[in-house]
């Protein structure tokens, strides 16, 4: 038979029936705007006043040292990513390179985590969808939106992957408005609502200065306030941003478009969160952002244009269903990984034609509106309790990436490196120096950022609404030990 007769092999794509497998239909220009997209959301738009307000001008040093550790959480992701690319990375790198035990704690814990910040991202949706349609119940909101998200998750990843496209780029295009708006305030000296001449200068001379509290101190009411403190609530912004690593088993050239994105990061930082807030404390007085309205709204009302709080609510909701289509992909890819792992029910691990894990993302979105229907009956219970649990997730996360790249490389010096992987058949420093996207200063950089969420976690302890957090961790992490153990009994 020739070649011109031989069938062919059916294309990749989320349309043509193939067997049932993990398509990589995401390409380079859905990695970059996922990976861009993760960083920017309602805590940048919103957030941020109460980060300014701890912090004054000093919160850009803040983001910089909180964005350089996430910059290297995310290598060190990145660099297993490149070499092993599969779903559900953290569980999987963990089981892999670790333990089975360490697999399911950072499985379950990073699934959970994104229940609760869908549970939350869905219980605000109706807030933004009022602010046109009042006499719209908020539940009624939260339940289309559900439906609407599951919905294109269930067509396939390369949906996903065009939902998520745009819904970032109407984020970015937000963002660098507000950027050029208010350089064209600086630059041609317009006049502002509080009466301030917008300059860079407002950073050293408004409100005490650039430190105007310090490291850190207390305040009359015993709060603490300071840049110190301000990093707990910046380190937080930062979540979404290891949503690379989950992308890389359904990304088409990982190698190449996993670095990219990943060390893209550094830039997104420095203009989307240095870039924005500088320029708005040099609009806005930084001691005038009281956190009533967004900062974003402020600068452009500063100036006369009142109809950024309706183009603002637009962007807000759009960031609101960014958040849980990354949720849904990411919870249903995990709950798929666990279960191929034997750390969850074997139905998890199942895919439709269109390689597409359905059990997960139906299963994902079942107790994600259940977890809704909690916060609106017991509002406060909710955010009391179950966010702070996902507050902390946060940090066992990022922990337990940097613990899985230490055992990574210990693994692969110890020549058992993936088959598939160019370092097969390789052992010692030559394996190391084989790998294709190292973390920088390797041997050093993980305890470096483990000291440092150490030191996180110790100042949330200084924070009232924080300190429950840390008491919820510790809670949270032996009820994954005793799931863990209880499984295994039962098996």
């Amino acid at each position: 038979m020739s070649t011109a007769d031989a069938p062919k092999k059916p294309r990749e794509t989320d349309d043509v029936p193939v067997p049932a497998t993990l398509r990589k239909s995401l390409k380079n220009r859905h990695i970059q705007l996922i990976a861009l997209g993760g960083a920017i959301g309602t805590g940048l738009f919103y957030g941020s006043s109460e980060s300014i307000a701890l912090a004054g001008p000093s919160i850009l040093l803040a983001y910089l040292v909180g964005g350089f550790a996430i910059f290297m959480i995310v290598r060190a992701l990145s660099e297993m990513s490149v070499e092993d690319p599969k779903a559900g990375a953290f569980s999987y790198y963990a089981t892999r390179y670790w333990s089975k035990r360490a697999g399911f704690i950072s499985g379950w814990n990073y699934w959970f985590n994104y229940i609760l910040v869908s549970m939350v991202e869905l219980s605000v949706v109706g807030k933004f969808v009022n602010y046109w349609f009042p006499a719209i119940p908020t539940w009624v909101s939260a339940a289309v939106f559900l439906v609407i998200i599951c919905a294109a998750n269930l067509l396939g990843v390369s949906k996903f992957g065009e939902f998520e496209f745009w819904f970032a780029i109407i984020k970015i295009v937000a963002v660098i408005a507000m950027i050029i708006g208010g350089l064209a305030v600086i630059i041609f000296v317009l006049p502002t609502a509080s009466g301030v001449r917008a300059s860079f200068a407002n950073w050293f001379t408004v409100g005490n200065g650039f430190f105007p509290n310090g490291l850190m101190g207390q305040n009359s009411d015993g709060s603490w306030t300071g840049l110190l403190m301000a990093l707990v609530v910046v380190m937080f912004s930062f979540g979404g941003t290891e949503l690379i690593g989950i992308t890389a088993g359904e990304t088409e050239d990982p190698k190449t478009t996993i670095p990219r994105a990943t060390n893209d990061i550094i830039w997104r930082i420095l203009v989307f969160y240095i870039g924005a807030l500088g320029v708005i404390m040099a609009v806005v007085p930084w001691n005038t952002i009281d956190g009533k309205s967004s900062p974003f709204v402020q600068i452009f009302d500063s100036v006369g244009i009142h109809a950024a709080a309706g183009i603002l609510n637009f962007v807000c909701l759009t960031a609101v269903m960014s958040v849980y289509n990354s949720g849904l992909y990411a919870n249903s890819r995990m709950l798929y990984s666990l279960a191929k792992q034997g750390n969850a029910p074997a139905y998890l691990g199942k895919l439709n034609s269109r390689g597409v894990p359905v059990a997960g993302v139906l299963t994902s979105a079942a107790i994600t509106a259940i977890a809704v229907v909690v916060v609106f009956v017991w509002p406060e219970f909710a955010f009391n309790y179950l966010m702070s649990i996902a507050t902390i997730a946060g940090i066992i996360n990022w922990t337990m990436i940097m613990l899985t790249e230490m055992k990574f490389r210990k693994v692969v010096a110890a020549g058992g490196a993936p088959e598939d992987s160019e370092l097969a058949g390789l052992s010692g420093q030559e394996a190391l120096d084989a790998i294709h996207f190292k973390l920088p200063f390797a041997k050093v950089t993980p305890w470096v950022v483990l000291a440092f969420l150490a030191l996180v976690v110790v100042l949330m302890c200084f924070s009232t609404s924080y300190r429950i957090a840390v008491i919820a961790g510790v809670i949270w992490l032996a009820i994954l030990f005793a799931a863990y153990q209880l499984t295994q009994a039962k098996k």
